[in-house]
């Protein structure tokens, strides 16, 4: 039998409540590594993980699954148990998205939790501590920064975007006179606040993305107007077997549809 909305509502009010709540204190226990040289390792060769991401995920697993044991649980940190296929709801979790970023020194890096049932997600959080600024939203409820609601920005006569070179050049010739091309950001989830809040128009994401990375930050970016789009035009699906993601759209209007006409017909490769 479907749950009625009231009910939604108020679980994901909530799960949202929880999730700010354990964002904030994990956000802290990064902080207390941030500056301090944690003990690095590789993941792959090439990915760095460090004792900060560590134990914020360790924090974060145990705080919210005590609060929600029926949850599902996917994070980047944490061997993936495909049990978590069977539960009705999932946290999807990076304990510091951005980690190369938080490793340099740079401050754009944020613990990342959502949660997500049917493929989408019902609540999300960014925790920056280094910005001081935590981003939240809940479906049809508005997204906000530390408080205050935020939104896309209108376009103006001069674009800034960010991600992959490749795929700024394929950038029509009548935008490219208007383009600013944002410097790096190792925080994905940063990336889509930063439209979300209206510091940035529109950005590509290289193919290779995962659920963490983006299932908060998707939610805040609806929420205030903007859309994360997959090379079909569609808004991408969380916590289900497969968890990475081909490149990616995200902006609004007339925008965000130039950058999905651009991916749609690019090498995924």
């Amino acid at each position: 039998m479907p749950v009625p909305d009231a009910v939604i509502s108020t679980a994901a009010r909530e799960d949202l409540a929880l999730l700010r709540d354990a964002a904030r204190e994990a956000g802290a226990i990064a902080m207390h590594y941030f500056g301090n040289n944690p003990q690095v390792w590789m993941k792959g060769g090439t990915s760095p993980v460090s004792e900060a991401d560590h134990a914020a995920d360790a924090y974060l697993r145990e705080t919210l699954l005590k609060a929600r044991p029926d949850y599902g649980w996917l994070s980047e940190e944490t061997a993936d148990d495909h049990a978590r296929l069977s539960a009705r709801r999932t946290f999807v979790v990076d304990p510091i998205d951005g980690t190369r970023g938080f490793l340099d020194g740079l401050h754009s890096w944020c613990v990342s939790v959502a949660v997500v049932e049917d493929g989408r997600s019902l609540a999300g959080v960014l925790e920056c501590p280094a910005k001081q600024e935590t981003y939240w939203a809940l479906p049809g409820e508005g997204a906000f920064l530390n408080a205050k609601r935020i939104h896309v920005r209108p376009l103006g006569d001069t674009v800034e975007i960010g991600g992959p070179k490749p795929l700024v050049d394929r950038m029509p010739q009548a935008w490219q006179g208007r383009l600013r091309r944002m410097p790096y950001i190792p925080s994905l989830a940063y990336r889509l606040a930063m439209i979300a809040n209206g510091k940035l128009d529109a950005t590509f994401v290289k193919p290779s993305a995962h659920d963490w990375d983006i299932a908060a930050a998707d939610l805040i970016l609806r929420e205030a107007g903007g859309a994360l789009l997959d090379r079909g035009g569609e808004r991408p699906r969380y916590a289900g077997e497969v968890i990475n993601h081909g490149a990616l759209a995200a902006g609004s209007g007339e925008l965000l549809d130039v950058l999905a006409g651009i991916i749609a017909t690019a090498d995924e490769g």
